[in-house]
């Protein structure tokens, strides 16, 4: 596996396995079941792709070959694509200890029809494979026979918990034929006295039950949840390794330690917050500790000092990452800021050191190019925050110049339903996760006024700045507004609403694609009722959308970005291209396939659209033929990247409407790169 592509291999990884997955279950239909026979195809296609992309030729030749099983009609068809799902496994297993996969030679003839049979199994060993690694301990859960037989006994006392409360809508059932009985009663008062009794009984009933369904599904929650919970001990120390690894690869040297392995925390949670803390790591060591001549002249010890520290207390985790590097300056990172366009430069001057450290979680500020004048340090801290939040977390920063900086990533000890405040803004319900809130103030509407581009309003003889939802959101505000404050990650939070209506236990979905773009939302989730609610991100609402905009108002002019929109449905090739873009000054967007695509475009606007062709749902060909037919988008240039190069298929795809037709082996990022400034007007 080359190097630069080392960082990929965790995504690879994840996606395949995944793919691998529906694959061992679409092989045995492909004979009776042309939708599985091409969702197979699709699949293989996406996978040899991805193997291109990482420049593992035998992995993209093997799902090549295998994708030529389903031109016609072999009938070993079944075992021979069982056979190829059951080797690519075992080529991830390999990329996975990062090696690289051999070639097979003996299935690829198979495939080819130039050998009748195959080898069993245990050739493979001839192949130079080692035996499949453990499966990763974040992805396995081992329940012993008393959990489970606890859990099974609980499901059970939920059931007829349920079952029973049967009764009580057959009793209001019968209520309510009584109530329209009395009505033709000649004493309805006596018929109604009776019916209040019958009713104050089956209310009592119901609430009985209601508490002993409630307590059970707690005790379920409670169990299961236990399950979840694995020590921090591994990912702790393969931190501490990485750590180590990346200095002595940058000629420095660091001394890792590392407390609180047996903090337990939800398996899912650890899983979302990997990549992230990796980041935290690659900060402190690449731009957090000096090289050693660095250290000597400071009088430091040559060895720099990182501790990695997991901790738990009233039902959070908290896993802090610490240097003794160079720390960072906070009048360096205002000056960056404003030359970055984050804050006006009026406003900067009034921060205090702590509101200065908060800078580097801006989005506007974690580009490379903008904090080279700060060490790097900031980088990527964005989207760590991000990370945390939808984990129900926060990140916090504390730096010293010269003597060192700490991350802490502060998160739920488990995933579990959240409690939220539901508001209204106009005609749009909303809700804010209730620990932000700390306090609830009312005022009128035209009291709120509009000072260096920020909103405030006195309250108890101090001017608050806050965000005027029902502006922001292009509705008429209520005439009496109710002020919700609180604090997010060190950060103060004001936000103004038309009504609170109460607060409610929710279950967040991850944020879907659509969502990606709205930083006002960080997810949605299903209120009791089953009504959908967005969640309002305290992240974007802490932050000074005022100041901010005047800031963008006063911004020197510079140089637009082009921005481009990458579609294409595996994530390692989305990754792969996204990056070859980025790094050459691009704002790249991305999407999963066509119909996410068309959604995006229809909401912004992009100087290019670069999009694969083999996706689920509607291919590259349907969605620049139907980009073709909308006015607004006729002149967007497009570029095709994919796979298929047969001079056919490059016909197809520039008569469907594309300005140019790349193939992805043998893909020059120079090219691509050329391409699309030409074709966006750089």
């Amino acid at each position: 596996m080359e190097p630069d592509l080392a960082d990929l291999i965790p995504l690879f990884v994840g996606e395949v396995r995944g793919r691998l997955e529906r694959l061992a279950g679409l092989c045995p239909r492909v004979e009776s079941d042309a939708a599985a026979a091409a969702e197979v195809r699709r699949e293989l296609h996406t996978l040899k792709g991805a193997g291109r992309m990482l420049r593992l030729g035998a992995f993209a030749e093997l799902c090549h070959a295998a994708e030529g099983v389903l031109q016609g009609s072999r009938p070993d068809a079944i075992h021979l694509l069982t056979r190829v799902t059951d080797r690519l496994s075992t080529m991830v297993d390999v990329v996975a200890a990062g090696e690289t996969p051999v070639e097979d030679r003996d299935l690829l003839a198979a495939l080819a029809g130039t050998q009748a049979t195959l080898p069993p199994p245990l050739a493979a060993q001839h192949h130079g494979l080692h035996e499949p690694p453990l499966p990763h301990a974040a992805g396995e859960v081992r329940i012993g026979a008393p959990e489970l037989n606890a859990l099974a006994e609980e499901a059970t006392r939920l059931r007829i918990l349920a079952r029973g409360s049967e009764r009580h809508v057959r009793r209001v059932h019968e209520l309510v034929r009584l109530a329209e009985a009395s009505m033709r009663e000649p004493n309805a008062q006596q018929a109604l006295a009776a019916l209040a009794t019958a009713l104050r009984r089956t209310e009592v009933e119901a609430e009985a039950t209601q508490k002993l369904l409630l307590h059970s599904a707690e005790q379920q929650l409670d169990g299961l949840l236990a399950l979840q919970l694995q020590p921090l001990h591994g990912l702790l120390l393969a931190l501490a390794r990485h750590a180590r690894e990346l200095a002595r690869g940058l000629g420095r040297e660091v001394e890792v330690e590392v407390d609180g392995g047996d903090t337990r925390l939800d398996r899912r949670i650890i899983q979302d917050l990997e990549e992230a803390l990796l980041h935290i790591v690659r900060n402190a060591v690449d731009h957090g500790v000096e090289a050693p001549e660095r250290r000597a002249a400071l009088g430091k010890p040559v060895a720099g000092a990182i501790r990695i520290e997991a901790s738990a207390t009233a039902g959070r985790v908290r896993i802090a990452i610490a240097d003794d590097g160079a720390g960072i300056d906070p009048a360096k990172v205002v000056e960056a800021a404003v030359e970055a366009g984050v804050i006006e430069r009026g406003r900067a001057a009034t921060l205090g050191r702590d509101e200065a450290l908060r800078l580097v979680f801006r989005p506007g500020f974690s580009t490379r190019q903008e904090v080279t004048e700060l060490s790097g340090r900031g980088v990527g801290l964005d989207a760590v925050a991000s990370v945390a939040a939808r984990a129900g977390g926060s990140v916090a920063l504390d730096s010293v110049a010269g003597r060192g900086t700490t991350v802490a990533v502060e998160v739920p000890v488990a995933r579990r339903g959240e409690e939220v405040v539901t508001v209204r803004v106009g005609g749009q319900r909303l809700a804010l996760p209730s620990a932000v809130v700390r306090r609830v103030d009312r005022f009128a509407a035209v009291a709120a006024v509009e000072r260096d581009g920020r909103t405030l309003v006195e309250i108890e003889g101090r001017m608050v700045p806050f965000v005027f939802l029902a502006r922001t959101l292009g509705e008429e505000p209520a005439p009496v507004q109710f002020l919700l404050r609180g604090v997010h990650a060190g950060r103060p939070v004001a936000v103004a609403v038309d009504s609170v209506e109460g607060t409610e236990e929710i279950l967040l979905f991850p944020p879907g694609r659509v969502l990606a773009s709205n930083r006002l939302l960080d997810s949605v989730a299903l209120l009791s009722s089953g009504q959908p609610v967005g969640v309002l991100s305290p992240e974007a609402l802490s932050r000074d959308t005022g100041a901010r905009r005047a800031a963008e108002t006063a911004r020197p002019a510079r140089p637009a970005r082009l921005k481009v929109l990458l579609v294409d449905d595996s994530m390692v090739t989305r990754e792969m291209e996204r990056r070859l873009l980025e790094d050459a000054g691009f704002d790249v967007a991305t999407a999963a396939d066509g119909q996410e695509a068309l959604a995006q475009l229809s909401g912004e606007a992009y100087d290019c659209l670069v999009t694969d062709v083999e996706m689920p749902g509607m291919d590259g060909y349907e969605l620049t033929r139907h980009v073709r037919t909308v006015p607004a988008l006729a002149h967007l240039p497009i570029v095709v990247v994919t796979t298929h190069d047969r001079p056919e298929e490059r016909l197809r795809g520039l008569e469907s409407g594309a300005d140019a037709y790349l193939a992805k082996q043998g893909l020059d990022a120079r090219e691509l790169v050329a391409l699309v400034k030409r074709l966006g007007g750089s």
